[in-house]
């Protein structure tokens, strides 16, 4: 030893520079947030806008910890100048992205745009008698969706094998499956756990429900469907959307199934048709296989498909063309023609489409509407039936008045044609949500109420207070009411009027029908073949009220 003290050599740690360091952990954050926030790709997009201000913030501020580690940056002149030095595009860009927004927000404004903004829901104004068929008893929904809720959770519960490891999903989709009104719901996986468990194949079934005889059946699946909001990774439906269709923008997916009972995820890609930003419609649609994930778009989607543009779509567009088809100043001052859409919606059933229902009103909020609107959930094909009358709420507190002492609460109203009366067909439910009545309102008149046990008993009632009250010469014939060959005739006077019991051929009930209401009654003999219209005879009764006579050719 000669007294030296040996030195270690050791490799100087070098670091990275400080862009480079910057750059990496931008991506690396950028990737995630993509994943998990699933922003589309398109300068329409004001999420996108946000996402890649985000990303030149974390660049910059990693830049400048970066270059504070390497040369000891202590003060703030030293950080500004590094600031400075590495950070002043980012920061123009990220300043350029942000005039952008306010200004695309401000040439997208409807206080510029008024008038564009009015016309984008064309309106043609329609006859409510020629044009709304009146429906059969078997195509009328007697369920809301709080209703169809309840009686899919109880019909989870009933399945050994599915409820301890799925949950019913509140989506509850209304559409004509088979020319019948339905609700459809997914199930969602109970929870993470039960995710890895079953996530191999897939969820096993969905559920359907009628809402005219409120059956529930449990649709199974062979192969599971595997592609739900519920579901996690590349399999989420979302997140297969947008790595599938980048520089799209969707409207919410909802569930819906084809002729054959195939689950499909309709997925409605959303357009902005006024400015940058403004002017959300809907141009055409994604229909994803919920089992294989296949996706295809369709400009014409397929007529199977019942809901493109959802409710709260088309009533934000009809408000625009309410308010502003006269400009901007008349919305605000004078108010001249300015109408809105009511509060609540519902859905009607023509012709294999859905049609949305929604009251029309003065701006001003009377308690009374002007008329109201069909739009077609499929084509947004729009019209407007003027036809002043009470509000939707205003006719469920008639009907529920008529019935006070059960302490029923009525449904949301749907609209339908009863002899050619605009009329809102109520369910009424008692505290447990079971639908135990039914009423028919008339719009233009709300006093004239009608209740019954069962639809047809109701529209019965209903059909004799119109003609009672003047607004029907005669009652009706519905053709697929009873017929048959007149067997024994008997005659009986309650309160001043006679009553004619007849004994048809192909009934062992007897119908009771009024002379008050139908006059002809006095000329029907034995071997005479009629039809009536009538209540369903389930309940074992012997005497059944009908009206409506007609004798026909033998």
């Amino acid at each position: 030893m000669n007294g030296r003290t040996r030195k270690t050599n050791k490799m100087p740690y070098k670091r990275l520079p400080s862009l480079v360091t910057a750059l990496i952990v931008t991506i690396v954050f950028a990737a995630v947030y993509f994943y998990a926030a699933l922003p589309a790709l398109n300068f329409h997009n004001t999420d996108l806008y946000i996402f890649l201000c985000i990303c030149l913030v974390i660049f910059c501020l990693v830049t400048v910890i970066a270059k504070g580690m390497a040369n000891q940056l202590i003060d703030i002149k030293s950080t500004l100048r590094a600031f400075k030095k590495s950070c002043i595009v980012p920061a123009f860009i990220c300043i350029g992205l942000v005039a952008v927004l306010i200004l695309g927000g401000i040439i997208s404004s409807v206080i510029l745009r008024a008038s564009a903004y009015s016309e984008i829901l064309p309106v043609v104004t329609g006859d409510f008698a020629a044009e709304v068929k009146q429906i059969a008893y078997d195509q009328i929904p007697m369920l809301d969706k709080t209703s169809a809720q309840r009686l899919g959770d109880r019909k989870l519960g009933e399945l050994a094998d599915m409820v301890s490891q799925f949950e019913v999903v509140n989506d509850y989709t209304q559409m004509n499956y088979k020319n019948q009104p339905v609700r459809v719901a997914t199930l969602a996986y109970g929870d993470i756990f039960k995710w890895f468990g079953n996530r191999a194949e897939g969820i096993p079934a969905y559920i359907i429900i009628d809402m005219v005889t409120q059956n529930v059946d449990v649709v199974r699946i062979d192969k599971g469907i595997k592609y739900t909001n519920a579901e996690h990774f590349s399999r989420n439906l979302n997140r297969h959307l947008r790595f599938n269709f980048p520089t799209y923008m969707f409207d919410t997916p909802h569930f819906e199934i084809d002729d054959g009972g195939h689950p499909y995820w309709i997925c409605p890609k959303i357009e902005k048709t006024i400015g940058l930003f403004g002017g959300t419609d809907i141009d055409g649609a994604v229909l994803v296989d919920a089992v294989t994930g296949q996706s295809t778009y369709y400009k014409d989607v397929p007529t199977w498909v019942d809901q493109v543009y959802s409710a709260e779509l088309i009533i934000e567009q009809y408000d625009y063309h309410g308010k502003y088809s006269s400009g901007i100043l008349n919305s605000l001052f004078g108010q001249k023609g300015v109408t809105v859409t009511t509060d609540g919606y519902n859905y009607i059933a023509q012709n294999d489409d859905v049609y949305v229902y929604t009251g029309i009103t003065s701006v001003t909020g009377d308690q009374s509407n002007i008329g109201f609107i069909l739009s077609n959930q499929r084509t947004k094909e729009t019209r407007y039936y003027s036809c002043a009358g009470a509000e939707e709420f205003s006719a469920m507190n008639s009907a529920q008045g008529v019935v006070q002492h059960l302490g029923y609460v009525a449904t949301f109203p749907l609209l339908l044609n009863i002899s050619e009366q605009p009329t809102y067909f109520v369910a009424l439910k008692d505290n447990a949500a079971l639908v135990k009545m039914y009423a028919m309102v008339n719009v233009q008149k709300y006093n004239i109420v009608a209740t019954g046990s069962t639809v047809a008993e109701c529209e019965l009632e209903y059909v004799r207070l119109l003609n009672q009250n003047g607004l029907i010469d005669e009652v009706p014939i519905v053709t697929s009411g009873t017929e048959g060959v007149v067997q024994d005739i008997r005659v009986a006077v309650i309160d001043g009027t006679s009553i004619y019991y007849l004994l048809f051929d192909s009934d062992d009930v007897y119908f009771a029908i009024s002379v008050a209401e139908s006059e002809s009654v006095v000329l029907v003999n034995e071997g005479d073949r009629v039809s009536i219209r009538t209540v369903d005879a389930e309940n074992g009764n012997a005497i059944v009220k009908a009206t409506g006579l007609k004798l026909l050719t033998n």
